[in-house]
């Protein structure tokens, strides 16, 4: 008895390989994903370089995001599954076997999809772990030997997951088995065939849930609130792209309908009262579609950009080789530090290309609109007034035009210049008892961006002051009103040098080591404060992040582009059954096969280019969001993001006309004569 089980589930899956090659499949490079996402993860050559933390940290969130989407996609995959075989195993109930019985062979079958999709994908992933470990290594820059093995972390790992999930798959198989009788079963794949109540209320939603979240996408300005609601944004938009999927194209399509002019006409006829057929049917489907595409087009082009503009985050994060900071003392001894360093530059064999300074300090500010800017320190204040929150760093025009190289001409006493974005428009700027009139100054649209994204919370400004002395009447009065909350100068020294990436490495070294003398020379009171940074040794640390958020971009968008794929073969298997007697009735009604082949090409049309064109337009809104959560990272570079969006979704709408081009293979095989 127990053989006639197992000779039934082969047969089975052979007579429906055309379903469940694609599930084991995908199964499959599911498992081998995870298990070298964790694999590289307790890597312990990874866990010893520096800046590792960072690198686990993305792997973590890596693993987390990929279980997630292999759970729902393979559960989805199966529910299809079952929905096209109900017919099938309803006809084993009439002939006789009794639920328990079909019980059994759906277990046989879930026993050997999961042992050969995980052991598959374990063997998949096993073999290519090193692969990809060669590739994170490339783009993150390690250097480091890379050595075969295989993580029994891993492999449990990977082994307890896809158990559950095939295992759920099977309990749900089981129910809907158990909960239909023979007559439903025979009937599941034609359930809900009724023309589609129009849910004005769920389109509505949706469209409400759309607009939030581009508003809020578009609207945000303060970088800090966007990464707060980014992912608020996220779920409005999901929820939005659901409703009108499922709700929003039945009601449009219906509207269509009723404007007699347009409808009565052959060709409108049909493509309307197919697609209202194929909505109803397809909706989840084209929303999921249209869903996942968003996300490898978001995820691609983030970390694409974030890799591409390595070098223009490190300019912006260290404008010159050497940034020395520290609090200043007023007096000469920053010159001496300055030529002191300058020295030992020079005595490694570099030369100093080029050599800025400034002194500066900063403070909260609250936007009262036409009032102009509040200032205050008070921290419980900041919090509550947010969203209207601006810093404002006050420097001289000296160090203003030797820090940006502009010129500004001359100030009076009680003249300030403010640089920022949003502009100041307002004539004074009232400084807690004093109020400075606002002079008007043309700036290239670089310096306004540096001064602005130099002290980036919301809003941010440059009050530039006269003269030093300006500078510092102001410092001590805000030091008498803020008290301990009061802010503190900050010096910076910027020296550019020459050479090549080790001789940098090296003169760095050297005035590493200068700098901690420095600090314990008592003859230099106002020094013992300051601390160096260099852009080359902190070059590594950025692309091991920005290679690490590649790798993972590269990984995720992988999987969901896999995903995609899978849904649209489906999909369109599916539309090829549920058509197939449709458009015969059509041809056996008086429509010329001409007529037919125009309304499938028409609305494959229409639904191969719905959920991409949707997936454009929520990259696009997104883009302003996006363009501020990366000045976080310092990639200040609008253009080069909006290039690498673009030509992620040229390169991502080739890929997925191409695969529609293949996946339609099935349907109009399917559908037959007809085509």
């Amino acid at each position: 008895m127990k053989k006639l089980y197992f000779r039934l589930a082969a047969t089975n899956m052979k007579n429906n390989r055309q379903l469940y090659l694609p599930y084991l499949l995908t199964g499959m490079l599911s498992a081998a994903m995870f298990y070298i996402m964790l694999a590289i993860q307790y890597d312990d050559g990874i866990r010893q370089m520096r800046g590792a933390g960072n690198l686990e940290a993305i792997l973590i969130f890596g693993t987390y995001v990929i279980q997630i989407f292999v759970f729902v996609f393979l559960f989805y995959t199966n529910s299809f599954i079952i929905k096209r075989r109900k017919k099938e195993i309803g006809i084993y109930n009439i002939l006789g076997m009794e639920k328990k019985h079909i019980a059994r062979e759906l277990a046989i079958e879930a026993v050997f999809t999961g042992v050969v999709s995980t052991g598959g994908g374990l063997v998949v992933g096993i073999v290519f772990h090193k692969l990809l470990m060669m590739l994170l290594y490339r783009i993150t820059g390690l250097v480091t030997p890379i050595q075969f093995y295989v993580s029994g972390k891993g492999v449990f790992r990977t082994i307890v997951l896809f158990g559950v999930i095939y295992a759920a798959a099977l309990a749900y198989d089981l129910l809907q088995v158990r909960l239909s009788n023979p007559i439903t079963l025979l009937h599941g794949t034609s359930a809900g065939e009724r023309e589609p109540r129009t849910k004005w209320l769920m389109a509505l939603q949706g469209l409400c849930c759309v607009a939030a979240g581009y508003y809020i996408a578009i609207t945000t300005e303060n970088p800090l609130q966007a990464l707060t609601l980014f992912f608020v944004a996220v779920v409005l938009v999901i929820v939005g792209t659901y409703s009108l999927f499922t709700a929003g194209s039945i009601a449009v399509l219906k509207l269509l309908r009723k404007n007699k002019r347009y409808y009565y006409q052959t060709k409108h006829f049909t493509a309307v009262s197919g697609m209202i057929y194929r909505m109803k049917q397809n909706a989840v489907g084209l929303a999921n579609i249209c869903i996942l595409s968003t996300m490898v087009l978001v995820a691609v082009s983030t970390t694409v950009c974030l890799y591409v503009g390595t070098e223009d985050a490190l300019k912006s994060r260290y404008p010159e080789e050497i940034v020395v900071s520290g609090t200043p003392v007023w007096g000469a001894d920053h010159e001496k530090l300055a030529e002191e360093l300058q020295r030992t530059i020079e005595e490694n064999g570099r030369t100093v290309t080029a050599r800025r300074e400034c002194t500066t300090f900063a403070l909260f500010g609250i936007d009262e609109g036409e009032n102009g800017l509040r200032l205050t320190q008070d921290d419980g204040e900041i919090n509550v007034n947010y969203d209207k929150l601006a810093m404002l760093d006050f420097i001289t025009r000296e160090d203003y035009e030797q820090y940006e190289q502009v010129s500004l001409g001359t100030l009076a006493p009680d003249e300030v210049i403010v640089v920022g974005t949003p502009a100041y428009t307002l004539p004074e700027l009232k400084v807690l008892d004093r109020t400075y009139r606002v002079k008007t100054v043309e700036l290239p649209d670089e310096a306004v961006a540096d001064s602005k994204d130099s002290v980036i919370i919301g809003s941010g400004y440059y009050v530039i002051m006269a003269d030093e002395a300006a500078f510092r009447e102001v410092y001590e009065m805000q030091s008498a009103y803020f008290g301990e909350n009061a802010a503190q100068c900050r010096y910076e020294l910027l020296l550019g040098i020459d050479g090549s990436r080790s001789e940098r490495i090296a003169c760095d070294n050297a005035v590493s080591d200068r700098l901690a003398a420095i600090a314990s020379d008592t003859g230099l009171t106002g020094c013992h404060t300051v601390r160096g940074e260099y852009r080359e040794h902190n070059r590594s640390d950025f692309m091991l992040m920005n290679g690490g958020f590649l790798f993972l971009g590269l990984f995720l968008g992988s999987m969901f582009l896999m995903v995609t794929v899978l849904i649209i073969f489906y999909k369109q298997i599916s539309e090829g059954y549920e058509d197939r007697e449709r458009f015969a009735i059509m041809e056996k009604v008086g429509m010329s096969s001409q007529e037919v082949k125009a309304t499938i090409s028409g609305q494959v049309r229409m639904v191969f280019l719905l959920p991409i064109v949707t997936a454009a337009i929520h990259v696009w809104a997104a883009f302003p969001m996006i363009r501020r959560l990366l000045m976080m990272f310092g990639l200040m570079n609008g253009r080069l993001f909006a290039l690498c969006m673009l030509g992620t979704i040229i390169a991502f709408g080739v890929i997925y006309f191409i695969v529609f081009l293949a996946t339609s293979r099935s349907y109009y095989k399917i559908v037959g004569n007809q085509i």
